[in-house]
């Protein structure tokens, strides 16, 4: 295998393979990544044909099923062995490829990951992060941060929440390039106490180790004011989170509709509003960023967005390729492993 090869699945997402060949074309063209194509051959062959591309950086792994976003997830899997997903998340996890993108189910890809990727020593479960828009933070001029789990753990221990504290600090640190990235734990109150037993033991796991910069506790009015780098929570509470925050921009698209037919005032300031919003639409727009990282395997996984356009995908694939060249696994392994030899906990605290 070469040094770095991202298993791209060619099918998932919902433009399939007209996307993600367009994506593949100009990775190969224009950076050093090399790159597994996965999915119906003839797709891949009259992709590539549309466009100019590097062949020397392309191989092509037949797979001839595809897993909608639709389908029940472990449905999927069991039931379509020869899915590109599947067969993606196989050659990452073999080591045919240095990781795996999609723009495919989640659900199937966390179950895929959980299938075939070994998880990284000492970790017992996995976290899906995602970015989120904050106010400006001090020291840092990325307006996204970090927030892990979103959806991939719905309970966690507290050594459980501690290592998705190690996940985001090594993500953080070396993807977003944050320097000492600040930690903070979503919780009900900022009393170290708060919370039950989980929560106030993650507090002090996260307090006591000098590897992390922790801020403490943070509520649920913290998350968008930009308080810290690095959001840490159990999957349903970060799941709920995320899915406020896009409801509620949902809302006001709705009351600014109901507010422009009220009278001239209103139709002003919504005008300059919705310049407003378009300008944040450009901040936050997900292409930008490639897509949500599945943490804690021993290989970096890519969620792309599945209404990610070619620019989204292509952009997922070079953060996949740069979490492999910069040891992302390796630094979350080295982190875990200095816990469990200073504290001699097996991860089931």
């Amino acid at each position: 295998m070469t040094e770095t090869r991202v298993a791209l699945d060619v099918m998932g997402g919902d433009h399939g393979a007209a996307v993600t060949m367009e994506a593949a074309a100009a990775v190969s063209k224009d950076t050093s990544i090399d790159l597994l194509l996965v999915g119906d051959p003839d797709a891949i062959a009259r992709g590539l044909d549309s466009h100019e591309h590097d062949p020397k950086r392309i191989e092509v792994l037949p797979a001839m099923e595809v897993i909608g976003q639709t389908e029940k997830p472990r449905q999927g899997l069991d039931t379509k062995p020869d899915a590109s997903l599947s067969r993606a998340m196989q050659a990452a996890a073999s080591g045919d490829a240095s990781a795996f993108v999609s723009a495919g189910s989640t659900g199937a890809i966390v179950l895929a990951a959980a299938r075939w990727v070994p998880k990284i020593d000492g970790v017992k479960r996995a976290a899906l992060a995602a970015v989120y828009p904050t106010k400006e933070r001090r020291g840092n001029p990325d307006r996204f941060a970090l927030m892990l789990d979103v959806g991939a753990t719905v309970r966690c221990s507290a050594t459980d929440l501690l290592f998705f504290a190690y996940m985001g600090n090594a993500y953080a640190g070396r993807i977003s390039k944050v320097s000492s990235p600040s930690i903070g734990l979503l919780n009900m109150g900022r009393e170290e106490t708060k919370g039950g037993e989980v929560l106030a033991t993650a507090n002090r796991f996260m307090r006591e180790d000098e590897s992390l910069n922790f801020i403490g506790n943070i509520e649920g009015n913290d998350i968008p004011m930009g308080v810290c780098d690095v959001v840490v929570c159990e999957g349903l509470v970060g799941n709920v989170a995320l899915k406020m925050g896009e409801g509620v921009g949902e809302v006001l698209k709705s009351v600014s509709k109901w507010a422009f037919k009220q009278n001239i005032v209103w139709k002003v300031g919504l005008t300059l509003l919705a310049r407003g919003l378009r300008q944040l639409k450009d901040i936050t727009d997900y292409s930008e960023y490639g897509g949500a990282p599945l943490l804690g395997f021993s290989r970096p996984v890519l969620k792309a967005h599945g209404r990610s356009e070619a620019r989204a995908i292509a952009n997922a694939i070079k953060v996949a390729a740069k979490a492999h060249r910069d040891d992302v696994c390796g630094e979350i392994g080295r982190a875990v492993a200095d816990f469990q030899a200073r504290s001699g906990d097996d991860g089931t605290a």
